[in-house]
C-alpha cells in the first residue's frame, strides 16, 4: 500500500537533506527577521535570493557552481521583471521568453527544468511586486538578491568544510556535458515540443501582459498560477488539464485564507521557517512535485512581511485569471493537436485510396 501511494503521488523519497535544510533555514532566518524588525521591503528580496540559492545541494559536487548560477540568473531575472512592470511591450516580450527558455530547458531534463522554473518564478515576483512599496530600483533589488544568495552561499561553504570537502570541486569537461545534453534532448519529439513551447509562450505573454496593462497589485500569483498549471505536463487530456487546473486554484485559495486569517507578521515568520527548512529537506525529485512545493515556498517567503492582508479578494482574483488562461491557451492548443491529426490521417488514407482506385482500374 505504502508503494502504491508513492506511485500514485509520484514522489521519490530519499534521505532529508538535513544540511541543506540548516543553510536554507539560517539563511532566511536572517533577512526575514531584519525585515520584521526594520519593516525596509528590500529585506524580502534578499531572503527570496537566499532560498533561491539554498535550492542547490551544497554536498554535491557541482552544488556550488549551480548555487552561483541560481544566484546570477535569478537575481538578474527579478531585476528584470520589476523594471518590466510599466512598460507593456517590453513585458510581452520578455515573459514570451522567459517562457520559450523555460519549454527549451525542458527538453534537456528534469534538472535543466528546475532551473528554468526557478527564473520564472523570480521574474514573476519582480514584477508583481512593483508598487506594493516605496523601493523602485531594479538595480538594488538585483543586488539584495545577489547578497541573501551570497550569505547561503557563505553557509554552504562552511557546511562543505565541515564535512571535509573541497571548497571548489574539479569541474566536468564541457563537451562531455554537452553531449549528455543534446542525447537528453534528442528523446523529445520535436513537433511535440513545438506545440508544447507555443503553448509556453502565448500563456506567459498573455499573463505577462494582464499584469501590466491592469496594474494588478500582487501579479505574482496571476502569473505564477499560469506557469504552475503548465508545468503539470498534461496537453493530451484536456480533462486532466482541467483537474490539475481546479486542484492549483483550491490550493491558492487555501493559501490565501491562512494568511488572511494569521495577518500577523511575527507569526508568519515563526510558522515560514520550520516550513522552509522542512520543504528544502524533504525536497521532491519528480519534476511537477518540485514545481508546486517551489512556487508555494516562494510565495509564502514573499506574502510573509505582507501588510495587505485586509484585501484577500485581489490574491484570490489574480488567482483564478492565471489559471483561466493557462487553460484556456491549453485548450487552444488540445484543439489544434486534434485538428493536425485529423490532417495527417487524411492525408495517409488519401493516397492509399488513390493506389486502390488506380490498381482497380487495370484490366488483364
Amino acid at each position: 500500500m505504502k508503494k502504491s501511494l508513492w506511485k500514485y503521488v509520484g514522489w521519490q523519497p530519499g534521505r532529508p537533506a538535513w544540511g541543506a535544510a540548516a543553510v536554507a533555514g539560517l539563511g532566511c532566518a536572517l533577512p526575514l527577521l531584519l525585515g520584521l524588525f526594520s519593516g525596509h521591503p528590500g529585506f524580502l528580496w534578499a531572503t527570496v535570493g537566499a532560498f533561491q540559492a539554498a535550492k542547490a545541494n551544497p554536498l554535491h559536487r557541482l552544488g556550488m557552481l549551480r548555487m552561483l548560477l541560481l544566484i546570477g540568473l535569478g537575481a538578474g531575472s527579478a531585476g528584470l521583471g520589476f523594471w518590466s512592470a510599466t512598460h507593456p511591450l517590453i513585458s510581452l516580450g520578455l515573459f514570451a521568453f522567459y517562457g520559450l527558455l523555460l519549454a527549451w530547458l525542458q527538453r534537456y531534463g528534469s534538472e535543466a527544468g528546475k532551473l528554468g522554473i526557478g527564473l520564472a518564478i523570480c521574474l514573476c515576483l519582480g514584477q508583481g511586486q512593483h508598487g506594493v512599496g516605496d523601493f523602485n530600483n531594479p538595480q538594488a533589488i538585483a543586488a539584495l538578491f545577489a547578497l541573501g544568495g551570497l550569505w547561503v552561499t557563505l553557509l554552504a561553504f562552511g557546511l562543505r568544510g565541515m564535512h571535509g570537502l573541497r571548497m571548489w570541486p574539479y569541474m566536468p569537461r564541457l563537451l562531455s556535458l554537452l553531449k549528455v545534453l543534446r542525447r537528453r534532448a534528442r528523446r523529445t519529439p520535436i513537433r511535440q515540443w513545438r506545440l508544447h513551447a507555443i503553448s509556453y509562450v502565448l500563456a506567459a505573454a498573455i499573463g505577462g501582459l494582464i499584469v501590466t496593462l491592469a496594474d494588478l497589485p500582487r501579479g505574482y500569483w496571476l502569473t505564477l498560477a499560469v506557469f504552475t498549471t503548465l508545468q503539470m505536463d498534461l496537453q493530451r487530456s484536456f480533462v486532466r488539464a482541467l483537474q490539475a487546473s481546479i486542484g492549483i486554484f483550491c490550493a491558492a485559495a487555501v493559501l490565501i485564507y491562512m494568511g488572511h486569517s494569521l495577518a500577523d507578521p511575527p507569526m508568519m515568520v515563526m510558522i515560514m521557517l520550520p516550513l522552509v527548512m522542512l520543504s528544502r529537506a524533504f525536497q521532491s525529485h519528480h519534476y511537477g512535485l518540485f514545481v508546486l512545493q517551489t512556487t508555494l515556498s516562494f510565495v509564502l517567503l514573499a506574502e510573509t512581511l505582507a501588510q495587505d492582508w485586509g484585501l484577500p479578494q485581489l490574491r484570490l482574483i489574480n488567482a483564478a485569471i492565471g489559471v483561466g488562461v493557462a487553460l484556456v491557451v491549453t485548450l487552444l492548443m488540445y484543439l489544434l493537436r486534434r485538428l493536425v491529426t485529423r490532417i495527417a490521417l487524411r492525408k495517409s488514407r488519401h493516397p492509399a485510396a488513390t493506389d486502390q482506385g488506380r490498381d482497380d482500374s487495370i484490366t488483364p
